[in-house]
């Protein structure tokens, strides 16, 4: 349920402006990149909406939240379809920013963690594996029905879904345990698990995790908005450039299914040392062999950053535990709606300046993240509990 309407909440506001923005501005008479600056503001709204968002879900679990959200983009999205003026538009994506904060992945995250504390690892893979088909859902859908209804009834369209789909979806979520019962429960399976590391530690890895959730937002976002482009400025042509971007989509449903299988057992923080290394290798084989492994570069950075979805809900549940998850969750988030917003001016900006080149900006920036998470101090609680029983064993022998 909550992956179906997470595939809808993505679909009808992140990945709408792509195929509105165009007849938008013009029935409007705005440019489309005013659209996007108000999409860009929807994403800043975002930001601070994530951490009272997941203080609500901590206190009284992520159905309210989910539900009021599909509200509030059925409100948004009908108010874009009955703009008139550019105001009107702002007001709008405000709105559409208010249920961006409170109904994506980090509020679907923070659910499942207040459902299944410590074991919703499985829980968060399959709602991003499920969200991962929100382009490929989303983006024809809009163009369907912009071509059979303009972009007005598109967006009406949208706004019915959420009344009609996904609010009964996140209605019919289950009640969470009481939250002392949680507590409860937290302290007998993880005991010491979350606590090994030091007040000081844990505030470490959080800054940590908040600059490698910047950055790898930041590569996603400018890769989405101008990969068709740097692949253009390389030496690309139009047909080949849009065919190899449209990898990346599936190369993250793939990338997911990996963490699904294979990585289900590995250590979320491996997984995500791997992640980070993906985009910097498939921009080494474009520097080693130029277009002709262009499509190899799609494909790796598709997969990290489908790894990556799984570890921005999985590495803060590791190092803190399910206690207070969705607050803290909402603001190690804050950066990296912040960077997204800016992601494409800046973005489009390096790639005036240096055509090709402004790809070692953003393998510059995935290595770093890599090396970030190679300073993240792992919880050594984790693998003595894991050994437990094997240490009970022993002392009963």
């Amino acid at each position: 349920m909550l992956g179906v309407a997470q595939t809808l909440a993505w679909a009808s506001s992140y990945y709408l402006p792509a195929v509105l923005a165009g007849p938008m501005g013009a029935e409007l008479g705005v440019s489309p990149s005013t659209i996007f600056g108000a999409f860009s503001l929807a994403l800043i709204v975002s930001a601070a909406t994530g951490p009272w968002a997941g203080r609500a879900i901590d206190r009284f679990g992520g159905r309210p939240v989910l539900v009021a959200s599909n509200l509030v983009f059925a409100a948004g999205l009908a108010g874009l379809a009955v703009a008139t003026h550019a105001v009107h538009v702002f007001a709008a994506w405000l709105l559409l920013g208010v249920g961006m904060g409170s109904g994506l992945y980090e509020a679907a995250f923070a659910t499942a963690v207040r459902l299944h504390g410590r074991d919703a690892r499985g829980a968060i893979t399959g709602i991003t594996l499920l969200a991962g088909f929100a382009s490929t859902v989303g983006w024809p859908l809009s163009a369907w029905l912009e071509d059979v209804a303009g972009w007005r009834g598109a967006c009406l369209a949208w706004a019915g879904l959420h009344l009609v789909l996904g609010l009964p979806l996140n209605a019919l979520l289950p009640r969470p345990p009481a939250a002392h019962a949680m507590q409860a429960e937290d302290g007998k399976a993880g005991q010491g698990r979350a606590a090994v590391l030091t007040p000081a530690q844990q505030r470490r890895a959080g800054w940590i995790m908040a600059y490698v959730f910047a950055v790898t937002w930041f590569v996603s976002t400018a890769m989405a908005a101008h990969l068709p482009r740097l692949l253009l400025a390389g030496g690309a042509t139009l047909a080949v450039a849009v065919s190899i971007a449209a990898l990346v989509g599936p190369a993250q449903v793939a990338g997911r299914l990996i963490e699904f299988g294979f990585l289900k057992r590995a250590h979320p923080l491996l997984s995500a040392r791997l992640a980070t290394l993906a985009h910097p290798l498939g921009a080494l084989c474009l520097g080693l062999f130029g277009m002709q492994a262009a499509a190899a570069f799609a494909v790796l950075h598709g997969l990290g950053n489908g790894i990556l979805t799984i570890a921005i809900g999985t590495l803060p549940l590791l190092i803190f535990g399910p206690q207070g998850y969705g607050q803290r969750q909402g603001l190690l988030m804050v950066p990296a709606r912040i960077v997204q917003a800016g992601a494409p001016f800046l973005f489009g900006l390096a790639l005036e300046r240096w055509g090709a080149g402004a790809l070692w900006l953003s393998t510059g920036l995935g290595l770093s993240a890599c090396a970030a998470l190679l300073a993240m101090k792992l919880p050594p609680a984790r693998q003595s509990a894991d050994s437990r029983p094997v240490e009970d064993a022993v002392a009963s022998r």
